[in-house]
């Protein structure tokens, strides 16, 4: 993500509670939009990225654990700008910062009750930089994890994941995920990387073949809280509408590195930014993030250690 001039990425990072924050803040003048598609979203600020919508400039995202609780972040993030005069210039000559941000559930990993804070959000900020992104169990990703249908023991860890591109024309489009999925993240070929364990521990059972299975049996497993969240940015010079549809394609990435994506018991949502440096199409900006979001989800699940007995797929 850091990849794209002008963006910085910070992390915090609760081990103990098994949970944490990611802020990407974005230069002046920054065009945000935003897609959900998933079934129990946990959002802040997305009315206002709709096209039709007044306000094109975004200040910072925030990226959460913590389920709605988490939403407290941003307020964090919030204070950190207003006290840097950084953000929206409203017509009064107020500034005020556009921060969005969304959720994922991780309340069944780490000390039960902690929470994200705003402090979190604000710790963030602090440690933003434009160095290369921590990947794995780090921030938004901590208490993360996928194919929770039978809880932690059979679950497999989620965490961050970032990937980037850069063209010989100069045109850079990053990606930044947090995976917490309902369903397996699978590789090109559609093998299963990370996901719902067999009861023995060796292999995966498949979330689909378990769903399946879910529809005629007597007792329904209700452990499925999850949710992939993430931002991809672009240096291309976008409108509004342009930014939107690059969030609405960068979804594609979703599906293909997860299965099933988008159901009843996620929150999916897809932030885009474009900071304005270079004229492109934005069909060619949103193929390639489509791309980098299956990338990063991919890298995320690598990167992952163990946490909170939810075991990493390299363990």
């Amino acid at each position: 993500m850091t990849h794209v001039p002008g963006i910085r990425v910070g992390h915090v990072t609760d081990t103990h509670g098994a949970t944490g924050c990611t802020v990407i803040l974005c230069p002046p003048n920054t065009v945000g939009s935003v897609d959900v598609r998933g079934g129990a979203p946990g959002t802040r600020e997305t009315d206002l990225l709709q096209p039709h919508n007044h306000v094109e400039e975004v200040t910072a995202v925030v990226l959460s654990g913590g389920s709605a609780f988490g939403l407290s972040t941003a307020d964090g993030v919030m204070r950190w700008h207003d006290e840097r005069q950084i953000g929206y210039k409203s017509g009064t000559g107020l500034i005020v910062p556009i921060v969005s941000g969304a959720i994922l559930f991780d309340l069944l990993v780490g000390e039960p009750g902690v929470r994200p804070t705003a402090e979190m959000g604000y710790q963030a900020c602090e440690n933003a930089t434009t160095e290369p992104v921590a990947e794995g169990t780090v921030g938004a990703g901590t208490g993360a994890r996928i194919g929770a249908m039978f809880g932690n023991e059979r679950a497999s860890k989620g965490g961050i994941g970032t990937a980037s591109i850069e063209l010989e024309n100069g045109l850079i489009i990053a990606a930044l995920m947090a995976v917490n999925a309902v369903g397996d993240v699978i590789d090109e070929q559609g093998n299963i990387l990370a996901g719902l364990r067999t009861p023995s521990g060796k292999g995966f059972s498949g979330m689909l073949n378990e769903m399946t299975t879910m529809m005629t049996a007597e007792t329904q497993h209700n452990e499925r809280e999850n949710t992939v969240i993430g931002v991809v940015a672009t240096n291309a010079k976008l409108s509004k509408a342009h930014v939107h549809k690059v969030a609405q394609m960068s979804h594609d990435g979703i599906a293909r590195a997860v299965n099933p994506a988008h159901t009843m018991f996620d929150g999916d949502t897809m932030f885009a930014l474009a900071t304005g440096e270079i004229s492109a199409s934005p069909t060619l900006v949103g193929a390639y993030a489509a791309n980098l979001v299956a990338e990063a989800i991919r890298n995320g699940v690598t990167a992952a250690t163990s946490l909170g007995g939810v075991r990493a797929i390299r363990d």
